[in-house]
């Protein structure tokens, strides 16, 4: 009897022994499966977090994102297609440093801008957009993910419907004449203005470096959204001989340092922000316009203004008589200083946003129609001689 119950007691043992073998296989394979998955994405084995559909790793060149931001997310090379109808180029919505745009109806619903181009993936590639994604403002074109699939490179962003505010300034986009009154382009110079302001307040700080007319959007409202946020960067990043973002010499938004130097810095962005103003108010590219008989651009125009300058050989018509003089002058005063030659001696991009919004307040109390249609003072229809 008892040699049968010590039989018994040893099969059990061996069997508790066997299941506990086996647990501790399962446990193994599972781990080492999910190791796997977790390097795939980044090419790295450090630790990771899971968030939706990316694997993101713990630590970067940018350190951990705050716990309530939104992270990257991943597409699927087929669902980016099935986007664009296989990237058809009646998608095909524009094209810049970062190649083709595309426009693209998701499953869910979503229209999304798709940045697409050659490119093998990286580790680098994959952290930029990580960070770049993470901002968040009004103003600011948001980065929603990513792609890299069949060596192709692809970002994602949200699409903003009126395009660029270059196309309806100079371009083929049709806009009504109420829209290009002056308050609504001191309303754009503003959104764009907080746009570069929360980049510059940023930790570490976002030099955007590539800002200019045809990088500030407008959404179905005309509320103003900067694009491109970090893209120099992201390139710089990726592309290591720098071949595909160069420096041109002749860009007229570029400061004098940035030329000169390649020293950009956030005074910089206030220098291209002065050439966005000064396009904004003649409706005309800085490099090909002529602001007067003189044959100066408008860039020069500003470097050579007084207070005694006939303003009127720099407004564009289409403004009419939707301005006052003070105002007006107020503008272009404060354009002038953002020109400044001396980095130094540029305001900062939050003064900017203060005196955009002091003009803008003061702006919109002095145009209001009073009374029984007879306005609350003499609009800038006086600056143009008769023939205009």
């Amino acid at each position: 009897m008892s040699r049968t119950l010590a039989a018994l007691l040893g099969a059990a043992a061996g069997a508790v022994a066997l299941v506990g073998i086996v647990i501790i296989f399962l446990w193994f394979c599972l781990s080492r499966d999910r190791n796997i998955s977790r390097t795939s994405e980044t090419g790295s084995s450090d630790p990771s977090i899971q968030v939706g559909r990316v694997e993101l790793p713990l630590t970067g060149t940018f350190g951990s994102l705050p716990p309530d931001s939104r992270e990257a997310r991943r597409f699927l090379m087929e669902e980016l297609a099935l986007a664009t109808k296989d990237f058809n180029d009646i998608n095909l919505i524009g094209e810049g440093k970062f190649g083709k745009v595309y426009k693209g109806l998701l499953h869910d619903g979503m229209i999304v801008a798709i940045k697409k181009r050659n490119g093998l993936p990286s580790q680098e590639f994959f952290e930029e957009v990580r960070y770049l994604s993470s901002i968040r403002h009004r103003n600011i074109v948001s980065l929603l993910g990513y792609c890299q699939e069949n060596d192709q490179q692809m970002i994602i962003y949200e699409y903003i419907p009126n395009g660029s505010v270059s196309s309806h300034l100079y371009g083929t986009s049709q806009v009504s004449r109420e829209k290009l009154e002056f308050k609504h382009r001191l309303s754009i110079a503003l959104g764009a203005a907080k746009g570069l302001s929360h980049l510059h307040a940023l930790s570490p700080r976002l030099i955007h470096k590539g800002f200019k007319t045809v990088n500030v959007l407008v959404d179905e409202n005309f509320i103003a959204k900067v694009a491109d946020a970090g893209l120099y960067n992201l390139l710089a990043r990726v592309d290591v001989a720098g071949s595909s973002f160069g420096i041109m010499a002749d860009d007229a938004f570029l400061a004098p340092e940035v030329r000169e130097f390649r020293r950009f810095s956030e005074k910089s962005d206030v220098y291209s922000f002065a050439v966005f103003l000064l396009e904004l108010v003649s409706g005309h590219e800085a490099m090909k316009s002529q602001s007067s008989e003189s044959g100066e651009n408008i860039v020069e125009w500003a470097r050579n203004y007084d207070d005694s300058s006939n303003i009127s050989t720099i407004i564009d018509p289409r403004l009419g008589n939707s301005f006052t003089t003070e105002g007006m002058k107020e503008f272009i005063q404060l354009t002038v200083r953002c020109l400044d030659h001396s980095s130094e001696r540029r305001p900062s991009m939050n003064f900017v946003v203060g005196e955009l919004d002091r003009i803008l307040e003061k702006e919109m109390s002095l145009t209001t129609i009073m009374g029984e249609g007879t306005t609350t003072v003499t609009l800038g229809s006086h600056l143009f001689t008769a023939t205009r």
